[in-house]
């Protein structure tokens, strides 16, 4: 089987002239440092779960992304930490909502999948088990960082929420995400955010709901997606490309192209989504101005903005 891995920073209004080249730089390294620690996991024969883990950590760790320690800020100035991962063998899955204390929210999800009979856990649930089964957590001040800061002063004095790259903002950040094929055509996928800027608290996008903002099936295909996270819900964006392979025999690329540049555009939706497929096809469409992104396969490999 061919190898495959696929890693999204999220998608947005992204202006090149909001982009320093600073930041730029920052967002390409750490997209490319994300590719090298979840492409070592599946040469070294690892599972497509263990290089979803371990690209999704590099990039909670990066604070130019919405997620891990770049999250944004929400109503109060807090943190409400999102993330999910499904395994495409048999499609187990866990994830957490609205929670403040791991270090990397994706590993707490993982191990909701691994070390409890669920599925989601929310809030101060999701808490208290990240310090029962004892992953790394961290402090508040971990994750202030002060461009969250001023981004949240500066949405919260105009009132309402705001995307990280929104039309009125020269912030950019992102929701990230990551899906890979392993040598033995087994597909994961796992997305992890910090959700809206001045969200109201308790509000949950679509980056932890399976089916919306991540699904794996062996079958089809493995997706995580980006972008306004309640038209992702409504849509059920990431199952509908796999229902699409499944049921009308579409191809990874096609279906996922009807979902982000005909179906997601019709309730109103903006964003975009990476997919891989089970024989290492990679697909990365986008309705926005921009979506950070990266991929690399056997024979070839990019990071991308625009």
């Amino acid at each position: 089987m061919a190898l495959a891995l696929a890693l999204h920073g999220g998608a947005g209004l992204i202006r090149r002239d909001s982009l320093s080249s600073e930041r730029e730089q920052a967002a390409r390294i750490a997209l490319a440092q994300a590719l090298d620690a979840g492409w070592k996991v599946l040469t070294k024969g690892g599972s497509a779960l263990g290089a979803v883990e371990a690209a999704v950590v590099v990039l909670e760790d990066a604070p130019c992304f919405n997620a891990g320690r770049g999250s944004v800020l929400t109503q109060g100035g807090g943190i409400e930490l999102d993330a999910s991962i499904m395994d495409g063998r048999d499609r187990s899955a866990g994830a957490v909502a609205g929670c403040s204390l791991p270090r990397n929210p994706i590993r707490a999800a993982l191990a909701v999948r691994d070390r409890s009979p669920h599925v989601l856990l929310c809030g101060p649930g999701a808490d208290a088990f990240v310090q029962e089964v004892g992953l790394d957590q961290a402090a508040l001040s971990w994750f202030l960082t002060p461009e969250r800061q001023t981004q949240y002063a500066r949405v919260a004095e105009r009132g309402g929420v705001s995307l990280d790259h929104d039309a009125s903002s020269r912030d950019v950040f992102g929701t990230v995400g990551a899906v890979a094929c392993d040598r033995h055509g087994d597909l994961a996928a796992g997305t992890s955010t910090g959700g809206m800027v001045n969200k109201r608290r308790g509000r949950v996008g679509d980056s932890p709901i399976l089916g919306a903002g991540t699904y794996a099936w062996n079958s089809t295909c493995a997706v995580s997606g980006t972008g306004h996270g309640e038209p992702f819900m409504r849509l059920g964006v990431a199952l509908r490309v796999s229902m699409l392979m499944e049921l009308r025999d579409l191809n990874l690329a096609c279906a996922a192209h009807q979902v982000i540049h005909t179906d997601l555009p019709d309730v109103h939706g903006q964003g975009g989504l990476i997919a891989v497929d089970a024989q290492g096809n990679v697909t990365m469409p986008f309705n926005t101005g921009g979506m950070f992104r990266a991929f690399r396969t056997a024979t070839d490999e990019g990071v991308e903005i625009w």
